[in-house]
């Protein structure tokens, strides 16, 4: 006879709490959306509120508002202190978008249709090889953004609040005193090398990116004080780079595409790049094997998902070490060191010279 113990009952039920869990995973992030959408955060401000409160505030029922703060708290953006009555949590205070590191455009892309319709047919880029969103909306993820501004300003905020806190520590992180230029390759709206420009007087920077990237780069370069000393340049790293920097900086740009067309992006880096000079990628590193236990998992865990959704949106790729090692080589590069970016988890320092 076999005997189930307590542990194997805790086990059990923590197994298919996980499954429940993650089952459930889509509902959180429109939770979120929700949030967002009705400004639940902005609106409720730093006191308690009563949920009647946030339900006049907001021009919402209010038992259903209820049961939506109630679903914030219980995902731990908001407290409730007394039945009925709720405040704002540090994680939720990140939903406000005046709020220092808002996150609230970065919830509102991400959790857009334009986002995840194409994850429906996950199952069908798993056996193809393809990329869902083409299919589903008849152009690229980047040609559509093109087609609508809007969603492309939204975008283009959102990248910036997910860069913000690599912005933060990279200054700090690498070396940037001993280079007089840096390009920033895909750069968006400058927020990246605003803050290098800033924490590092004696350097100029380039921003290269489309014309849609670029819409909110002089806002930000005007804000920072850096007008003078960076350029902006509208153009396609698919064919060329401009030349006379030093440094080349590439962030969150190379998993978007596919190894072939990430080698020509690098090896544009390589043509340009002066004897002594660098190529800087921050990206996540993925390990060689995914780590065991919980603590690992729940870091490693939006890496492996980005990795999904570049595979059904956009046709790129989180990539290894090893990875990354072979698109340098192909592309005319060495791998110099590879470092975690501290206190900007899962992104690392891949630095990069001329072989």
């Amino acid at each position: 006879m076999t005997t189930t113990t307590t542990d194997d009952r805790s086990a059990a039920a923590a197994d298919r709490e996980l499954i429940v869990r993650t089952a459930f995973g889509s509902m959180a992030a429109q939770t979120l959306r929700a949030a967002v959408r009705l400004r639940v955060i902005e609106l409720m401000g730093a006191a308690p509120r009563r949920a009647c409160e946030v339900a006049d505030a907001v021009g919402a029922e209010p038992q259903a508002t209820t049961r939506l703060l109630r679903a914030l708290a219980g995902l731990g953006l908001l407290t409730e202190h007394a039945p009925g009555t709720f405040s704002v949590s540090p994680s939720g205070a990140l939903l406000d978008p005046a709020a220092p590191g808002s996150l609230a455009s970065f919830v509102r892309v991400f959790t857009d249709p334009v986002a995840i319709r194409a994850w429906e047919h996950l199952d069908t880029s798993v056996r193809t090889g393809d990329v869902a969103f083409d299919d589903v909306f008849g152009a690229d993820f980047f040609s559509h953004l093109a087609q609508h501004p809007e969603l492309s300003s939204a975008f283009n905020t959102a990248m910036s609040q997910a860069t913000g806190l690599a912005a933060d520590v990279l200054p700090h992180a690498f070396d940037f005193g001993r280079f007089a230029s840096v390009t920033d390759v895909g750069g968006g709206d400058a927020t990246l090398v605003g803050a290098v420009l800033a924490a590092h007087p004696a350097l100029v920077g380039v921003v290269l990116d489309s014309a849609e990237g670029l819409a909110q780069a002089p806002d930000t370069l005007r804000r920072l004080g850096l007008t003078e000393r960076c350029s902006l340049v509208a153009g396609d790293f698919f064919r060329s780079v401009p030349k006379g920097s030093d440094l080349y900086l590439i962030k969150s740009v190379l998993h978007d595409w596919r190894d072939e067309q990430a080698v020509t992006i690098l090896r544009h880096c390589r043509e340009v790049l002066p004897p002594d000079g660098r190529v800087l990628i921050v990206e996540p590193v993925l390990p060689e094997t995914v780590e065991a236990g919980s603590d690992a998992r729940g870091g490693q865990e939006v890496t492996y998902l980005s990795d999904l959704n570049m595979l059904v949106n956009v046709g790129g790729r989180e990539r290894t070490r090893a990875d990354f090692e072979e698109l340098c080589r192909l592309a005319g590069l060495a791998v110099a060191s590879v470092v975690p970016l501290e206190g900007a988890a899962p992104y690392f320092l891949i630095e990069a010279v001329a072989d």
